[in-house]
């Protein structure tokens, strides 16, 4: 990995990247990355107030919602957490959950108990559902479910963490809560996924202060609600020059979800003038990130497994 000094992941423990295998002589090559640009794709849902897309990793199924007044949605339910996240003051819900209804505010990141749920969105904005893959109604939703016919290598299976402490019920945090200063990190987990929200950024990225790095085994979800960037992708040279591939300088803009495959080198470029925001989504929760002090914010509630893995 290649962080700027200044950056505080310069500071992650890592484990040695192990040669992607196929359990033969021969590597096989990463999986091509999704590029899901919803203001491209007619939405998957739509009301007199809302229009809803979906777009899937391996292991999420993220749902992004345009709002102009009250609309409901019906989460079908699965074996997982899930989660409701309104960025902005402007959208608040009303979440029936697991025999209980819950109002919950603008601005905040919501996480539900596994099973079925309403959600009642009211205002004008935006909202954005994540859940896993194991929701299979939900899943079938996505635009791109047909680039996971078959599972995408190099992927480990999605094994959920132990329990929040007290069980599971509707656990609600705000998101304007203090950040890490660089990066402007604001990370939650539950105990199938991690959310990164970070403060909203103003202009173009500095180009002297890129972040190209890799992860061995999991995805990253890359969600813009605000903003244009590029994501540079570098795929890993494997033994087989069949494999190779150029790399990827993907411009994106708002709203759309790109799914990184690993081991693939990457980093995001902000590029818009005004505000560019990009919140990443991570299934299982990253063990690197959770073994920083203080970096996951409700990790009081949330914890690690017994015998965690090294951070990768």
């Amino acid at each position: 990995m290649v962080y700027h000094p200044g950056d505080a992941r310069s500071a992650l423990r890592t484990a040695p990247t192990a040669s992607p295998s196929t359990g033969t002589d021969s590597p096989r090559q990463a999986a091509e990355a999704d590029y899901v640009r919803f203001y491209e794709l007619p939405p998957t849902t739509r009301d007199d107030n809302a229009h809803t897309w979906y777009a899937r990793s391996q292991h999420l199924v993220t749902g992004y919602t345009q709002i102009t007044g009250e609309t409901v949605l019906e989460h079908p339910g699965g074996p997982d957490e899930h989660a409701l996240l309104l960025p902005e003051d402007t959208v608040g819900a009303t979440i029936e959950s697991g025999g209980e209804s819950t109002e919950v505010s603008g601005h905040t990141l919501t996480f539900m108990p596994p099973g079925p749920a309403t959600l009642t969105l009211r205002g004008t904005g935006r909202a954005v559902t994540i859940a896993t893959t194991r929701s299979e109604a939900l899943a079938a939703r996505a635009a791109n479910a047909g680039s996971y016919e078959q599972p995408h290598p190099h992927v480990a299976p999605l094994i959920p963490w132990p329990e929040p402490a007290g069980g599971y019920r509707v656990r609600t945090y705000r998101l304007d809560v203090p950040s890490l200063e660089n990066p402007p990190f604001r990370i939650f987990r539950c105990s199938s996924f991690m959310v990164n929200a970070p403060r909203p950024r103003t202009g173009p990225r500095d180009t002297t202060k890129m972040s190209p790095h890799s992860h061995d085994d999991f995805e990253q979800c890359s969600l813009i609600i605000d903003g244009e960037f590029v994501h540079h992708l570098r795929w890993p040279w494997t033994t087989d020059l069949g494999q190779w591939r150029e790399d990827d300088h993907e411009h994106c803009g708002a709203p759309s979800l790109t799914v990184i495959p690993p081991p693939v080198v990457h980093t995001s470029q902000a590029m818009g003038k005004e505000t560019n925001h990009l919140i990443d989504l991570f299934a299982p929760p990253r063990r690197d990130f959770s073994l920083m002090a203080g970096w996951v914010l409700n990790a009081d509630e949330y914890p690690m497994p017994d015998d965690p893995e090294p951070a990768r």
